[in-house]
């Protein structure tokens, strides 16, 4: 770890030519203190640290994106480097430390869409966490992984769940510490939703501005309803949209494929399975696959039925044994 109480102020900062000087603030996120000098309020705030990841905002002297591309990626070892034309660019180095080069104009609110998304998802890895990009909610002492094509109805099946009374572990990125049996690491009380799920699936949550015309999710800041706490990853379902309810196990041959189709570094090709990454990811990816059930659960068409689902989902939750 870092010390909490690092020089991050704007005269002693290595960055000080910044417009202005940023304040740094202290949160929490998949068991990690973080301590950022872009705003994140949607993290959980905490009293100042031993810091694990350390954010700052400065120039970062790596090529940007072309007008043409639009991004520009790089992957080493022990630094990992993406950026967008339109948003800024990231610098993660020694998986404990992001640069953020803003694009100009572009405020805290737009640099928090990548920062929290594959950004953090990076680090994590780099961390030796296993990464879905899914949803994951905790039903009593077991969980849920909802894992998809886009469209498929991660979130929305994760929102029907969470109005029923269970808990969000995390959206979007999620984390599995697989050190002993798969823990899935609480990530933050956030839920992206599109407008017609939010209507037709109310929770209790704030839902704050949308910062670009192209993000056609809503950010939804819950208000209770969050895990704080690791929770035994217990069932992968990967969801498709049909005219009926149904959950089939999938056979071990078809569920490595699913893992790794769905983990969040396969995003980025085989590029970014630097050095030996590429042999450890897919021991994960086998270790998870042998452990833990994945399932194909067919979701209703219609928000109206998602209820089915939710109750297929509690039954077949209710009748796991534990760890294979």
């Amino acid at each position: 770890m870092m010390p909490a109480n690092m020089p991050l102020a704007a005269d002693s900062n290595p960055d000080a030519g910044q417009p202005k000087a940023r304040a740094q603030r202290f949160y929490k996120a998949y068991g990690l203190t973080i301590a950022s000098q872009i705003e994140l309020p949607e993290l959980e705030p905490s009293a100042p640290a031993a810091v694990d990841v350390l954010i700052t905002v400065g120039a970062i002297d790596l090529p940007k994106p072309s007008p043409e591309t639009g991004t520009a990626f790089r992957f080493e070892p022990r630094q990992q480097y993406l950026a967008w034309q339109t948003v800024g660019a990231f610098l993660i180095t020694d998986a404990c430390r992001i640069k953020v080069e803003p694009a100009p104009d572009v405020d805290d609110a737009l640099l928090a869409f990548p920062l929290l998304g594959p950004v953090i998802a990076l680090l994590l890895h780099q961390r030796g966490l296993l990464i879905l990009h899914a949803s994951a909610i905790a039903v009593g002492g077991k969980s849920a992984v909802f894992m998809g094509d886009k469209g498929a109805g991660k979130s929305t099946t994760a929102s029907a769940m969470l109005r029923d009374g269970h808990r969000l572990l995390t959206d979007d990125v999620v984390a599995l510490d697989l050190a002993s049996q798969p823990m899935i690491v609480p990530g933050f009380p956030q839920l992206k939703l599109a407008a017609d799920a939010a209507a037709a699936i109310p929770i209790q949550a704030e839902i704050r501005p949308q910062v670009h015309p192209a993000i056609d999710k809503m950010q939804h800041r819950l208000h209770g309803g969050f895990s704080g706490g690791a929770v035994r990853a217990t069932r992968i379902y990967i969801l498709e949209r049909s005219d009926k309810a149904a959950i089939t196990p999938l056979p071990s041959v078809a569920a490595l494929p699913a893992i790794i189709k769905f983990s969040y570094v396969t995003r980025f090709g085989r590029p970014a399975l630097v050095g030996d990454f590429a042999a450890t990811h897919l021991r994960q990816c086998a270790a998870l696959a042998n452990q833990i059930g994945v399932c194909r659960l067919e979701v209703p068409t219609g928000l109206d039925r998602i209820g089915e689902a939710v109750a297929l989902i509690e039954n077949d939750l209710a009748a796991d044994n534990g760890p294979r």
